[in-house]
C-alpha cells in the first residue's frame, strides 16, 4: 500500500513536471512582446558604428518643410510671405479666436478668460511696443512661445499663424487709424458725426 502511494505521488510528480514544462514554452511564450527590436538610441550590433538609430539619407527633406520654409521669416523681418485679403483675415479671426482668446481677450486687450480666473494679464497688442514689434517677431512667438506662453507650433500650422498676425495687425490698427487714412466714405460719417456732436468712433485720430 505504501509502495502504491509513493508510486502514485511519483507520477503525479512527473505529470506536473512535464505540463509546467510545457507552460514554459507554449502558454507562457509572448512573441509579440519578446520580439527582437531595438528602442531609439540603443546600441546595436547589426550596424558596423553600433548605432540602431540610422542617419539620414544624404539630401532627405522632412515632409512638409519646403512648402513651410518660404513662410519662416526671421524674428526682425516685417516682410509678410502671403497676401492680404478678407478670406486671410476671416481665417485669422477664426484661429484667433480658438487659440487666442482665452489669454489676450476678443479685442487684444489681455483681457482674456485667464486673468478673470486670476492669471497673469498677457500685454495689451495696442501698446507701442507690439503695434512697432516687426511682424516675425510675432510669427516666432506663435511658433516658439514667450514668457508664460507656450509655443503653438503644434496646434497652428505656419499659414494660420500668418492669418492670425494678419487679424491682429488689423485689431490694432482699429485702434490707431488716422482719420486722413480711412476711405471716403468713413470719413464722410466722421466729419458728420462730429458736426452733429455725436462721438467720433473709438480710436480714430485726425
Amino acid at each position: 500500500m505504501k509502495i502504491s502511494s509513493s508510486l502514485t505521488r511519483g507520477v503525479l510528480l512527473a505529470a506536473c513536471g512535464i505540463f509546467l514544462a510545457g507552460c514554459n514554452e507554449e502558454l507562457l511564450r509572448q512573441d509579440m512582446a519578446n520580439q527582437p527590436k531595438n528602442k531609439p538610441l540603443s546600441e546595436s550590433d547589426f550596424f558596423a558604428d553600433g548605432r540602431s538609430e540610422r542617419p539620414l539619407i544624404e539630401n532627405t527633406v522632412a515632409r512638409g518643410s519646403i512648402a513651410n520654409d518660404e513662410l519662416v521669416l526671421p524674428k526682425d523681418s516685417n516682410g509678410f510671405p502671403l497676401p492680404i485679403d478678407e478670406k486671410l483675415l476671416e481665417r485669422g479671426e477664426a484661429r484667433y479666436k480658438i487659440y487666442c482668446t482665452p489669454c489676450h481677450g476678443l479685442q487684444g486687450d489681455g483681457n482674456g478668460m485667464i486673468v478673470m480666473r486670476g492669471m497673469k494679464r498677457p500685454s495689451s497688442f495696442h501698446i507701442d511696443r507690439l503695434r512697432q514689434s516687426p511682424n516675425g517677431y510675432y510669427f516666432d512667438v506663435i511658433t516658439n512661445g514667450f514668457g508664460a506662453m507656450y509655443g503653438y507650433s503644434a496646434q497652428i500650422p505656419p499659414k494660420d499663424r500668418w492669418a492670425i498676425i494678419a487679424y491682429v495687425r488689423a485689431l490694432q490698427l482699429s485702434r490707431n487709424a488716422k482719420a486722413s487714412e480711412l476711405p471716403e466714405s468713413l470719413r464722410t460719417k466722421i466729419s458728420g458725426a462730429a458736426d452733429t456732436g455725436v462721438a467720433k468712433p473709438e480710436g480714430a485720430k485726425e
